[in-house]
Protein backbone atom coordinates (compact mmCIF):
# COMPACT_ATOMS: atom_id res chain seq x y z
CA UNK A 1 0.00 0.00 0.00
CA UNK A 2 1.50 2.99 -1.28
CA UNK A 3 1.44 5.28 1.82
CA UNK A 4 4.10 7.37 1.80
CA UNK A 5 2.84 10.44 0.71
CA UNK A 6 -0.25 10.24 2.77
CA UNK A 7 0.04 12.44 6.31
CA UNK A 8 -1.13 10.99 9.49
CA UNK A 9 -4.50 11.40 11.10
CA UNK A 10 -4.53 13.72 14.12
CA UNK A 11 -7.31 11.12 15.53
CA UNK A 12 -4.64 9.21 17.62
CA UNK A 13 -3.80 8.48 21.08
CA UNK A 14 -0.71 6.67 21.39
CA UNK A 15 -0.36 5.24 24.75
CA UNK A 16 2.03 2.76 24.09
CA UNK A 17 5.96 3.36 26.05
CA UNK A 18 3.58 4.84 28.97
CA UNK A 19 4.70 1.99 31.88
CA UNK A 20 1.44 -0.50 30.46
CA UNK A 21 2.27 -4.37 31.39
CA UNK A 22 2.80 -6.49 28.73
CA UNK A 23 0.89 -9.72 27.64
CA UNK A 24 3.57 -12.51 28.82
CA UNK A 25 2.83 -16.15 26.61
CA UNK A 26 5.62 -18.27 28.63
CA UNK A 27 4.97 -21.76 28.66
CA UNK A 28 1.97 -21.86 26.19
CA UNK A 29 3.69 -22.49 23.04
CA UNK A 30 2.13 -21.61 19.76
CA UNK A 31 -0.59 -24.42 19.95
CA UNK A 32 -1.39 -22.89 23.28
CA UNK A 33 -1.28 -18.97 22.57
CA UNK A 34 -3.91 -19.98 19.51
CA UNK A 35 -6.80 -21.40 21.39
CA UNK A 36 -6.31 -18.64 24.22
CA UNK A 37 -6.61 -15.95 21.30
CA UNK A 38 -9.75 -17.74 19.86
CA UNK A 39 -11.28 -17.68 23.37
CA UNK A 40 -11.20 -14.33 23.85
CA UNK A 41 -12.23 -13.57 19.88
CA UNK A 42 -15.41 -15.63 20.12
CA UNK A 43 -16.04 -14.13 23.79
CA UNK A 44 -14.51 -11.04 23.90
CA UNK A 45 -13.36 -11.52 27.19
CA UNK A 46 -9.97 -10.05 28.43
CA UNK A 47 -7.58 -13.11 28.19
CA UNK A 48 -4.57 -11.38 28.98
CA UNK A 49 -4.40 -13.72 33.19
CA UNK A 50 -5.05 -16.87 30.96
CA UNK A 51 -1.23 -15.40 28.61
CA UNK A 52 0.34 -14.40 32.05
CA UNK A 53 -0.79 -18.13 33.56
CA UNK A 54 -2.82 -16.13 36.08
CA UNK A 55 -0.07 -13.87 36.83
CA UNK A 56 -1.77 -10.22 37.41
CA UNK A 57 -0.29 -7.56 34.97
CA UNK A 58 1.98 -5.29 36.25
CA UNK A 59 2.97 -1.50 35.70
CA UNK A 60 6.66 -1.11 34.08
CA UNK A 61 8.18 2.65 34.29
CA UNK A 62 7.75 4.13 31.02
CA UNK A 63 10.29 3.25 27.64
CA UNK A 64 10.85 4.25 24.71
CA UNK A 65 9.14 2.96 21.31
CA UNK A 66 11.17 0.72 19.09
CA UNK A 67 11.79 1.43 15.62
CA UNK A 68 9.12 -1.11 14.18
CA UNK A 69 6.35 -0.05 17.15
CA UNK A 70 7.18 3.89 15.65
CA UNK A 71 6.80 2.53 12.20
CA UNK A 72 3.79 0.71 12.93
CA UNK A 73 2.24 3.88 14.76
CA UNK A 74 3.14 5.80 11.87
CA UNK A 75 1.16 3.44 9.05
CA UNK A 76 -1.62 3.04 11.33
CA UNK A 77 -2.25 7.10 11.24
CA UNK A 78 -1.94 6.80 7.59
CA UNK A 79 -4.43 4.47 7.36
CA UNK A 80 -6.86 6.06 9.34
CA UNK A 81 -6.50 9.28 7.68
CA UNK A 82 -7.23 7.17 4.57
CA UNK A 83 -10.91 5.78 6.01
CA UNK A 84 -11.33 9.88 7.43
CA UNK A 85 -10.62 10.84 3.86
CA UNK A 86 -13.23 8.52 2.46
CA UNK A 87 -16.08 8.27 4.66
CA UNK A 88 -15.79 12.11 4.89
CA UNK A 89 -17.16 12.22 1.28
CA UNK A 90 -19.18 8.61 0.99
CA UNK A 91 -21.01 9.18 4.12
CA UNK A 92 -22.60 12.52 3.31
CA UNK A 93 -23.95 10.95 -0.44
CA UNK A 94 -25.02 8.00 1.08
CA UNK A 95 -26.58 8.55 4.44
CA UNK A 96 -27.42 12.51 4.07
CA UNK A 97 -25.41 13.62 7.22
CA UNK A 98 -21.64 14.86 8.35
CA UNK A 99 -19.26 12.28 9.35
CA UNK A 100 -17.15 12.68 12.34
CA UNK A 101 -14.07 10.42 12.54
CA UNK A 102 -13.34 8.28 15.45
CA UNK A 103 -10.17 7.73 17.67
CA UNK A 104 -7.50 5.66 17.51
CA UNK A 105 -6.29 4.02 20.71
CA UNK A 106 -2.64 2.81 20.12
CA UNK A 107 -1.59 0.31 23.40
CA UNK A 108 0.76 -2.14 24.04
CA UNK A 109 -0.27 -5.44 25.88
CA UNK A 110 -3.25 -4.18 27.98
CA UNK A 111 -5.22 -0.57 28.72
CA UNK A 112 -8.58 0.40 29.64
CA UNK A 113 -11.61 1.33 27.93
CA UNK A 114 -15.27 2.55 28.60
CA UNK A 115 -15.79 -1.46 27.34
CA UNK A 116 -13.51 -2.76 29.50
CA UNK A 117 -10.10 -4.14 29.55
CA UNK A 118 -8.31 -3.70 26.31
CA UNK A 119 -5.94 -6.96 25.76
CA UNK A 120 -3.75 -7.28 22.65
CA UNK A 121 -5.16 -11.04 23.15
CA UNK A 122 -8.70 -10.07 22.41
CA UNK A 123 -7.68 -8.31 19.60
CA UNK A 124 -8.82 -4.81 17.80
CA UNK A 125 -12.16 -3.20 19.04
CA UNK A 126 -14.24 -0.41 18.58
CA UNK A 127 -16.19 1.18 21.83
CA UNK A 128 -19.13 2.95 20.95
CA UNK A 129 -19.03 4.63 24.38
CA UNK A 130 -16.37 6.74 23.97
CA UNK A 131 -16.26 6.26 19.97
CA UNK A 132 -12.54 4.86 19.63
CA UNK A 133 -10.97 1.96 18.38
CA UNK A 134 -8.40 0.24 20.34
CA UNK A 135 -5.67 -1.52 18.33
CA UNK A 136 -2.45 -3.15 20.23
CA UNK A 137 -0.09 -2.90 16.93
CA UNK A 138 1.51 -5.85 18.24
CA UNK A 139 -1.30 -7.91 16.61
CA UNK A 140 -0.23 -6.91 13.00
CA UNK A 141 3.04 -9.60 13.78
CA UNK A 142 0.05 -12.19 15.39
CA UNK A 143 -1.65 -11.91 11.54
CA UNK A 144 1.51 -12.39 10.03
CA UNK A 145 3.26 -14.84 12.34
CA UNK A 146 0.10 -16.55 13.95
CA UNK A 147 -2.71 -16.25 11.72
CA UNK A 148 -0.96 -16.67 8.42
CA UNK A 149 -2.37 -13.18 7.79
CA UNK A 150 0.54 -11.09 6.87
CA UNK A 151 1.04 -7.76 4.46
CA UNK A 152 0.15 -4.18 4.67
CA UNK A 153 -2.65 -4.25 3.56
CA UNK A 154 -4.29 -6.80 5.47
CA UNK A 155 -3.03 -4.66 8.18
CA UNK A 156 -5.00 -1.78 6.97
CA UNK A 157 -8.37 -4.17 6.61
CA UNK A 158 -8.13 -4.34 10.63
CA UNK A 159 -8.35 -1.12 11.11
CA UNK A 160 -10.77 0.17 8.19
CA UNK A 161 -12.81 -2.52 10.00
CA UNK A 162 -13.06 -1.17 13.53
CA UNK A 163 -13.84 2.43 11.97
CA UNK A 164 -16.44 0.31 9.96
CA UNK A 165 -18.29 -0.41 13.26
CA UNK A 166 -17.68 3.58 13.94
CA UNK A 167 -19.95 4.63 10.41
CA UNK A 168 -22.40 1.45 12.11
CA UNK A 169 -22.31 3.66 15.33
CA UNK A 170 -22.45 6.87 13.76
CA UNK A 171 -25.97 5.32 11.81
CA UNK A 172 -27.40 4.05 15.24
CA UNK A 173 -26.99 0.45 14.01
CA UNK A 174 -24.23 -0.66 16.92
CA UNK A 175 -27.57 0.66 19.57
CA UNK A 176 -30.18 -1.16 17.82
CA UNK A 177 -28.28 -4.44 17.54
CA UNK A 178 -27.40 -3.89 20.80
CA UNK A 179 -31.06 -4.09 21.97
CA UNK A 180 -32.46 -6.68 20.18
CA UNK A 181 -29.01 -8.56 21.29
CA UNK A 182 -30.18 -7.75 25.00
CA UNK A 183 -33.82 -9.48 24.64
CA UNK A 184 -32.58 -12.36 22.59
CA UNK A 185 -31.18 -15.60 23.24
CA UNK A 186 -27.50 -16.79 22.89
CA UNK A 187 -27.92 -18.02 19.51
CA UNK A 188 -29.99 -15.31 18.37
CA UNK A 189 -27.61 -12.49 19.72
CA UNK A 190 -24.47 -14.37 17.85
CA UNK A 191 -26.52 -14.48 14.47
CA UNK A 192 -27.38 -11.05 15.04
CA UNK A 193 -23.53 -9.86 15.51
CA UNK A 194 -22.26 -12.01 12.63
CA UNK A 195 -24.45 -9.90 10.73
CA UNK A 196 -23.23 -6.68 12.21
CA UNK A 197 -19.70 -7.84 11.50
CA UNK A 198 -20.22 -8.86 8.13
CA UNK A 199 -21.77 -5.65 7.72
CA UNK A 200 -18.56 -4.20 8.76
CA UNK A 201 -16.25 -6.06 6.67
CA UNK A 202 -18.56 -4.90 3.75
CA UNK A 203 -18.03 -1.21 4.55
CA UNK A 204 -14.37 -2.38 4.99
CA UNK A 205 -14.69 -3.03 1.24
CA UNK A 206 -16.19 -0.19 0.34
CA UNK A 207 -13.48 2.12 1.77
CA UNK A 208 -10.59 -0.44 -0.18
CA UNK A 209 -12.61 0.42 -3.41
CA UNK A 210 -12.28 3.86 -3.21
CA UNK A 211 -8.10 3.84 -2.01
CA UNK A 212 -7.41 1.59 -5.57
CA UNK A 213 -4.95 3.88 -6.55
CA UNK A 214 -2.84 3.71 -3.15
CA UNK A 215 -3.13 -0.22 -3.59
CA UNK A 216 -0.34 -2.35 -5.22
CA UNK A 217 -0.13 -5.35 -6.97
CA UNK A 218 -1.37 -8.46 -4.53
CA UNK A 219 -3.06 -6.30 -1.77
CA UNK A 220 -6.78 -6.93 -2.77
CA UNK A 221 -5.23 -10.98 -2.23
CA UNK A 222 -3.93 -9.86 1.04
CA UNK A 223 -7.22 -8.27 2.57
CA UNK A 224 -9.15 -11.34 1.53
CA UNK A 225 -6.90 -13.84 2.72
CA UNK A 226 -6.95 -11.78 5.94
CA UNK A 227 -10.81 -12.19 6.02
CA UNK A 228 -10.32 -15.86 5.20
CA UNK A 229 -8.07 -16.49 7.90
CA UNK A 230 -10.34 -14.80 10.46
CA UNK A 231 -13.60 -16.78 10.04
CA UNK A 232 -14.85 -18.13 12.85
CA UNK A 233 -14.80 -21.77 10.88
CA UNK A 234 -11.08 -21.44 10.21
CA UNK A 235 -9.93 -19.67 13.89
CA UNK A 236 -12.14 -22.59 15.44
CA UNK A 237 -10.32 -25.48 13.33
CA UNK A 238 -6.86 -23.77 13.94
CA UNK A 239 -7.49 -24.26 17.75
CA UNK A 240 -8.39 -27.65 17.72
CA UNK A 241 -12.26 -27.59 17.39
CA UNK A 242 -15.02 -28.60 15.38
CA UNK A 243 -16.55 -25.41 14.03
CA UNK A 244 -19.53 -24.90 15.89
CA UNK A 245 -21.89 -22.53 14.10
CA UNK A 246 -24.45 -21.23 16.94
CA UNK A 247 -21.29 -20.01 18.18
CA UNK A 248 -20.30 -17.89 15.46
CA UNK A 249 -19.68 -14.07 16.11
CA UNK A 250 -18.01 -13.06 12.91
CA UNK A 251 -18.70 -15.09 10.14
CA UNK A 252 -17.42 -18.30 8.24
CA UNK A 253 -14.40 -17.45 5.97
CA UNK A 254 -16.14 -17.73 2.89
CA UNK A 255 -18.70 -15.23 4.34
CA UNK A 256 -16.19 -12.80 5.26
CA UNK A 257 -14.84 -12.54 2.18
CA UNK A 258 -17.49 -12.60 0.23
CA UNK A 259 -19.05 -9.40 1.68
CA UNK A 260 -15.73 -7.53 1.71
CA UNK A 261 -15.77 -8.31 -2.03
CA UNK A 262 -19.52 -7.16 -2.33
CA UNK A 263 -18.57 -3.56 -0.65
CA UNK A 264 -15.56 -3.64 -2.84
CA UNK A 265 -16.69 -4.43 -5.95
CA UNK A 266 -19.98 -2.17 -5.76
CA UNK A 267 -18.02 0.77 -3.75
CA UNK A 268 -21.49 1.74 -2.40
CA UNK A 269 -22.59 1.25 1.14
CA UNK A 270 -26.31 0.64 0.35
CA UNK A 271 -24.91 -2.50 -0.94
CA UNK A 272 -24.00 -3.69 2.57
CA UNK A 273 -27.48 -4.92 4.26
CA UNK A 274 -26.50 -7.88 5.73
CA UNK A 275 -29.83 -7.32 8.11
CA UNK A 276 -32.27 -7.30 5.18
CA UNK A 277 -31.06 -10.65 3.40
CA UNK A 278 -31.82 -14.40 3.92
CA UNK A 279 -28.41 -15.22 2.80
CA UNK A 280 -25.54 -14.30 4.20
Amino acid sequence: MRLRNIRGSRNVEDRRGRGGGGAAVGGLGIGGVLLVLAIGYFTGIDVTPLLNGGAPQSQGAPRELTEAEKQAGEFSARVLATTEEVWSDVFPDSFGGPYDPPTLVLFSGVTSSPCGGASGATGPFYCPADEKAYLDTEFFATMRSQLGAGGDFAAAYVIAHEVAHHVQNELGILGEVNALRQRAGQREANALTVRLELQADCLSGVWASKVQGLMEKGDLDEALNAARQIGDDTLQRRAGRVPQPHTFTHGTSEQRQRWFATGFDSGDPQACDTFGTDTL
